[in-house]
């Protein structure tokens, strides 16, 4: 399946853009997302604990450059079903980081809620393509 998802691009300091892609869950809530291509692993907010599943006794160690500053364990997750435009997610595995800090600085640029983070993970697997011209992002994948 190939889907072309809107892009937003927020400028959060003079000549500094992040790409934000809106979503939703199973509940309709709305969910913003920061894509990260030089993150390795798709991060969430974890204090959206309605929205996912520990994985018992699964932990990894990533480093969090530009988050933190050093490596710390975190918990991992499975986020239950949510959409980005017509793609559709089941069982997408996260990293949990508390993304407080991030939505204090975005509160004071734009009224979003970032969830989370769509790291080269993510975008690998979906064979993305981020045409900045057109402002939109190209998933491809079967799996969905």
């Amino acid at each position: 399946m190939r889907v072309k998802i809107p892009l937003q691009i927020t400028e959060i300091d003079p000549g500094n853009y992040h790409i934000i892609i809106s979503g939703s869950f199973a509940d309709n809530k709305t969910a913003s997302w920061i894509i990260d291509t030089g993150a390795s692993k798709t991060v969430f907010d974890k204090n959206l604990v309605e929205y996912y599943s520990i994985l018992e006794g699964e932990t990894d160690e990533i480093h969090t450059a530009g988050i933190e500053d050093q490596p710390q364990e975190i918990s991992l997750a499975v986020l239950k079903s949510m959409q980005i435009g017509k793609f559709k997610i089941e069982n997408l595995k996260v990293a949990l980081l508390d993304l407080t800090h991030i939505n204090k600085l975005y509160s004071k640029i734009t009224d979003l809620k970032i969830c989370g983070f769509i790291g080269s993970d993510f975008l690998m697997e979906n064979r993305a393509i981020i045409d900045y011209k057109k402002r939109v992002l190209i998933l491809n994948n079967s799996r969905y």
